[in-house]
């Protein structure tokens, strides 16, 4: 399975399947588009919808398909769609079994998106699943299936049990070396809150954030972009380490193989 819709740039917009004259605008401005099945289109919508998705022309390493849940009445023609498409991935909302996974068939690549509690604790199952290129993980449907009312403290903070499951995804798309992909800001006027976000999220290991409004594309890729002056610093790290075997010293810090691996993402991710 292929995880190439991820390689283009951490800024993946979500866009409804049942606005097909947005689809060319939205892979425009974005490094990936969502075509969304699920809670942007209204049930009456959804057959329209299938059948815009399904005949657009749109590059397909640079698209995926969200379909309902497993459990959904919609599930079964969400699919059969995908299928008749030229898209090979496919994000499954409210992800919470390798059955549910299994239930897709062959020859497509999944993204599993893990946002109940049942979701968020079978994370790492779903994680190994061979069909499965990346996880991302939602917080306000995490929050409702707990019964909870709200994701985010007054101070704009993500409560603790957000922050745990946030982890928790990362750390098993990690393990099995899937992407890992952010959820979104749906604050949308928060473009600073959603930078130090973006900026804490590349710094911990995510591969990408979703988006749900075309101003929140720029302000992802600055956040996942390296300073120049990190940049620079992981190049003389490198320099450095090419006169050294084993552990070293500079400027007062110990420097092993993990901080030469931090210091080459740096670069890999300035596109350097």
């Amino acid at each position: 399975m292929s995880a190439a819709v991820l390689d283009n740039g951490p800024a993946v917009l979500f866009c409804p399947a049942d606005r097909p004259d947005r689809y060319g605008k939205a892979l425009e401005r974005a490094d990936a588009v969502i075509l969304d099945l699920e809670d942007a289109v209204l049930p009456a919508a959804k057959h329209d919808a299938r059948i815009a998705m399904s005949t657009a022309d749109l590059d397909p390493d640079r698209v995926i398909v969200r379909v309902n849940a497993a459990d959904s009445e919609y599930f079964v023609e969400d699919l059969a769609a995908v299928r008749r498409s030229p898209f090979h991935t496919v994000m499954l909302a409210k992800a919470e079994s390798t059955a549910q996974l299994d239930a897709i068939g062959g020859g497509l690549s999944v993204v599993a998106l893990c946002e109940t509690a049942r979701g968020v604790m079978a994370s790492d199952a779903i994680a190994a699943h061979p069909a499965v290129v990346a996880l991302m993980w939602g917080a306000e449907d995490l929050i409702a299936s707990l019964g909870g009312s709200s994701s985010r403290r007054e101070d704009g903070g993500y409560r603790d049990v957000a922050r745990h499951a946030r982890a928790r995804v990362l750390l098993a798309a990690g393990a099995f070396g899937r992407h890992a992909i952010d959820a979104v800001h749906v604050d949308i006027p928060d473009l600073g809150g959603l930078e130090a976000e973006c900026r804490d999220g590349a710094a911990s290991g995510f591969s990408a954030t979703a988006c749900i409004h075309p101003s929140q594309v720029e302000v992802v890729r600055r956040a996942y972009r390296p300073a120049e002056a990190d940049v620079e610093s992981a190049r003389r790290l490198l320099d450095a380490a090419a006169g050294e075997a084993g552990a070293f010293r500079l400027d007062g810090r110990m420097v092993d193989e993990p901080v030469l691996r931090q210091a080459r993402e740096v670069l890999r991710r300035a596109g350097r």
